[in-house]
């Protein structure tokens, strides 16, 4: 009897001692530990970055998106309101450049993109019209059915994902022909998705849910295997803030986040350089 219990104090020690030694110095050894014991260990990717912008003075109406042009080290910030700039363009340190009004009036999305010869930044308005290459989707709860799709991003391997944000799910289709792919809808059982961008690696993608102020760090799927969704990482934003659309400097790894009840865009850093940067040169 004296026996077992010496080897019960052991192994209680030693699995003490592991759980001790992994949790301060990082021993890979806890990844396979706490896989088998199905324990959930989020680790914080990124902070907040307290100064940026360094003018927030001039967020004077409803910030509905945000884009960056990583080559040109822009940020654009589009807001809803009366006799207001309806475009504002600050640079990655925060500070502001410009802004202007007389082409959009009630924007709802913007993308940003440049080359080394020219410079372009997309708008959607509302009731602006769109030419489609393909159409996918009516309304309703089926695979290629939607209800309020309401944010869109393509990867390197030709798929496109889409927050279908009504039925709390993001679908994935093919890019060249449409086809349905998959979808996932696991993560998004407390609200629906309401922005998606991926890392500049694409190991992780970024997500928005408005109503409960949360950013989610979801793991990307192998090619040809979209699987079931897995939070990584969440950052929990403060209540009523409202992140409404995202969008990730491809060359830093920084998340610029549209908050719909704060009237802001605040950015968050990868920490300790935990995720790559893509090299745009």
């Amino acid at each position: 009897m004296a026996r077992l219990w010496v080897c019960v104090g052991a192994a209680t020690f030693s699995l003490a001692l592991l759980v001790f030694h992994s949790h301060f110095c990082r021993s890979p050894g806890l990844g396979t530990f706490v896989f088998f014991a199905s324990w959930k260990i989020e680790k914080p990717l990124y902070r907040l970055d307290l100064n940026w912008p360094q003018n927030p003075e001039y967020f004077t109406g409803i910030t509905f998106c945000v884009a960056v042009d990583s080559l040109k080290g822009l940020v654009y910030v589009a807001q809803r309101g009366d006799n207001i700039p309806k475009v504002l363009v600050f640079t990655e340190d925060g500070y502001f450049l410009r802004a202007w009004n007389d082409t959009v009036d009630t924007p709802h999305g913007i993308f940003a993109t440049s080359t080394q010869y020219e410079q372009s930044v997309w708008i959607t308005d509302v009731g602006s019209d769109f030419m489609m290459q393909w159409i996918r989707g009516e309304n309703g709860t089926g695979p290629a059915q939607f209800n309020i799709p309401h944010s869109v991003t393509v990867d390197s391997t030709g798929r496109v994902w889409v927050a279908d944000r009504g039925n709390k799910r993001i679908q994935v289709f093919d890019k060249t022909t449409g086809e349905w792919l998959g979808a996932w809808s696991d993560c998004f059982t407390e609200d629906g998705p309401y922005s998606v961008r991926f890392t500049p690696d694409e190991k992780y993608l970024i997500v928005a849910q408005l109503n409960i102020n949360k950013l989610s760090l979801l793991a990307a799927p192998p090619v040809g295997n979209i699987g079931d969704c897995a939070v990584v990482s969440t950052i929990q934003l403060a209540d009523q803030v409202s992140p409404h659309l995202v969008d990730v400097d491809r060359r830093t790894g920084a998340i610029y986040v549209a908050e719909l009840g704060a009237a802001q865009v605040q950015k968050y850093v990868p920490l300790n350089n935990c995720l790559p940067s893509l090299s745009l040169d």
